[in-house]
């Protein structure tokens, strides 16, 4: 009768580890599965904020363009003008 006790609490442990197994894989998954997800949300965040990006560099290339003319404007009046009064009126 003790070996049959002993041998059912034997088998219980083996029992209680392999769920402890089983229980630890399936955490791991969901972990795996829940990074995979957070690294799908962040593609996606940036896939969202690229059109924006694209629209401010947009505003920048015309002001940089507009400064730029000007610049390349006053330094040709500047450099066309003869007198003291027409080179300091830019």
């Amino acid at each position: 009768m003790l070996y049959f006790i002993i041998f059912i609490i034997i088998i219980f442990l083996i029992g209680m580890y392999f769920v402890s197994i089983y229980n630890s894989l399936v955490g791991l998954r969901n972990r795996v599965k829940n990074a995979w997800s957070q690294i799908d949300v962040q593609l996606k965040r940036r896939h969202d904020l690229i059109p924006n990006l694209i629209e401010t560099v947009k505003g920048y290339m015309t002001h940089e363009r507009q400064i730029m003319e000007n610049i390349t404007k006053y330094r040709s009046q500047a450099m066309d003008a003869n007198t003291v009064g027409e080179k300091s009126c830019c």
